[in-house]
């Protein structure tokens, strides 16, 4: 990978922030709207975050869940990409085993055709989803064989984009198009690059394995604060040098919402932890409304969960999120921050963006 190539990994600092600052998106439908209406959003947040000089965009990959609009992010990504210009766009991630790998190969060839040199590829082994809607995507009853197959999922897909099956494989004439095509295929080379791969995890399996193969890491802090910072420091002893990368370069994704007023933000993540709540329980609708949250009579194990899971949420103030994002990346150490912001309302979502870039100083447009 040339210098450039890495480039478009590492990012550059905008502004007074310590490290690059990214968007996750997934792309939440509120009660009341739809998911038009979310799908709007988030044209609008991609827009709106390019133009304040944040790094890269990435939409998350989940399935049968009311409350999330993403269960397409090829489809999503597509459509990000014809309404902006500079901002790097990928998957946070794509979950492998639901999926064959020439096909994954196949879409994000064709993104990289559609929006050249900003595509990035972040993959997971989770489901995202339940075991049943796991099982009707992959076609089997045997969930935990994809997730134990990742390692040879990843490196068929990576020989996919790379179109460099050796010979005698069976796949050695089978070309993922769009893609740097070589070999025996008529036409020759159709492209000299392919999207950067990342490892997304929530645990030490993916980030060892990303340290191991040399790959950047994104680490889910959102939903799995406690295993950060052992995660982390997992990928990085584990880290060797590959064509990729030199060094480790790990993000990390954190759920922050700024309000112009804290009172408000509380009462914003209380309806984040209900919708967790029943998420959690089997029961996923749509993104309550705060005041669907206040009348909600909260049981004291959920009680519990909702003060457990609601601590690791940034929110309050610009100045009050600007600096517990400090906190956490003086803490972690992360190479990026990546924020994710939960609300009924995809305004709001769009004003917590706004003060947290107004926090940092970024460009206006």
């Amino acid at each position: 990978m040339s210098a450039d190539e890495a480039d478009e990994i590492r990012g550059t600092t905008q502004g007074t922030a310590p490290v690059p600052l990214s968007v996750l998106d997934l792309v939440t439908v509120g009660a009341g709207s739809t998911a038009t209406d979310a799908l709007r959003t988030s044209v609008a947040l991609a827009r709106f975050t390019e133009s304040r000089g944040f790094h890269r965009y990435w939409v998350a990959e989940h399935h049968s869940m009311p409350g999330v609009a993403s269960s397409s992010p090829a489809v999503i990504l597509a459509h990000l990409a014809a309404h902006t210009d500079r901002i790097r766009l990928g998957s946070g991630g794509v979950m492998l085993p639901n999926h064959a790998p020439l096909v994954i190969a196949e879409q994000f060839g064709t993104l990289e055709a559609l929006a050249p040199r900003r595509i990035d590829l972040g993959l997971g082994r989770a489901p995202g989803t339940d075991g049943a809607t796991a099982a009707a995507l992959r076609r089997t009853e045997t969930l935990n064989e994809g997730a134990d197959d990742f390692p040879q999922q990843l490196a068929e897909l990576t020989r996919f984009l790379d179109d460099d099956f050796p010979d005698g494989h069976p796949y050695r004439r089978i070309h993922a198009i769009p893609g740097p095509v070589q070999g025996s295929a008529p036409g020759g080379v159709q492209s000299p690059h392919r999207p950067p791969v990342w490892l997304l995890g929530s645990s030490g399996f993916s980030a060892r394995l990303a340290g191991l193969l040399g790959l950047p890491f994104a680490f889910a802090h959102h939903f799995s604060a406690q295993n950060t910072v052992p995660a982390l420091d997992l990928y990085r002893e584990s880290f060797r040098p590959s064509a990729v990368l030199d060094e480790p370069y790990a993000l990390i994704g954190v759920s922050a919402l700024a309000t112009d007023e804290a009172r408000e933000a509380r009462r914003q993540i209380r309806a984040t932890a209900l919708n967790m709540i029943r998420l959690r329980t089997g029961r996923p609708g749509l993104f309550p409304d705060p005041e669907e949250a206040e009348r909600h009579e909260f049981s004291p194990m959920e009680e519990e969960f909702a003060a457990s899971y609601t601590t690791n949420i940034v929110h309050g103030t610009a100045d009050e999120v600007r600096s517990g994002l400090d906190d956490l990346h003086k803490r972690t150490g992360a190479d990026e921050l990546m924020l994710t912001s939960h609300a009924h309302r995809g305004e709001l979502r769009l004003r917590s963006y706004e003060l947290i870039a107004d926090a940092y100083g970024l460009p206006t447009a």
